[in-house]
């Protein structure tokens, strides 16, 4: 896969110390991951970079809102999101990424993509379990809600309840009384 541009960060012009980088993620994104599940995306990310003499870290800080469609309702919502992560980027030999927050690149290389980072961030902060809003407080009015409402099975009031026990229970419960 081809490497967005505008997700790699050159940090060897950069001076030891605090960079700050802001991304708008928005639908284009996930069409180069081939990622469908997104209707509509609007999320910002920051990026802290801590250039250190020996080692890069990176701080990662996603908010906004993806567009999917409810687990129970099919009916398209947006799920807010918010979430963190830290990277530390070391110098070594060769290419390794083999650990969640660690990442090794060669030594003399002189830019980082943070794409991968950014898309596996975006899609983990997205609950497992989807549900509408208004599923939750009742507000949704939906075809598919009024169907699975017809659909459940109906308790019984008490006085039905009391009118189909088996008589021949009612001898047994003179047994517990009869005392």
């Amino acid at each position: 896969m081809k490497p967005l541009k505008d997700f790699t960060i050159p940090f060897v012009g950069l001076k030891i110390g605090k960079h700050h980088f802001e991304y708008k993620v928005e639908q284009e994104f996930f069409k180069h991951f081939e990622y469908e599940d997104f209707k509509d995306v609007n999320i910002i990310v920051n990026v802290d970079l801590e250039k250190k003499s020996t080692l890069l870290e990176l701080h990662f800080k996603i908010s906004g809102w993806v567009n999917v469609n409810c687990d129970l309702t099919n009916e398209p919502y947006n799920q807010n999101i918010k979430d963190e992560f830290d990277l530390v980027v070391n110098f070594g030999d060769e290419y390794n990424d083999e650990h969640i927050d660690i990442l090794i690149i060669p030594h003399g290389t002189y830019e980082i993509n943070i794409q991968q980072y950014i898309y596996e961030l975006i899609i983990l902060a997205v609950p497992a379990k989807r549900i509408h809003p208004g599923v939750k407080d009742g507000t949704l009015d939906s075809d598919i809600l009024k169907k699975l409402e017809e659909l459940s099975p109906k308790l019984k009031e008490n006085k039905e309840n009391k009118e189909d026990i088996d008589p021949r229970w009612n001898t047994l419960k003179k047994l517990l009384t009869d005392k």
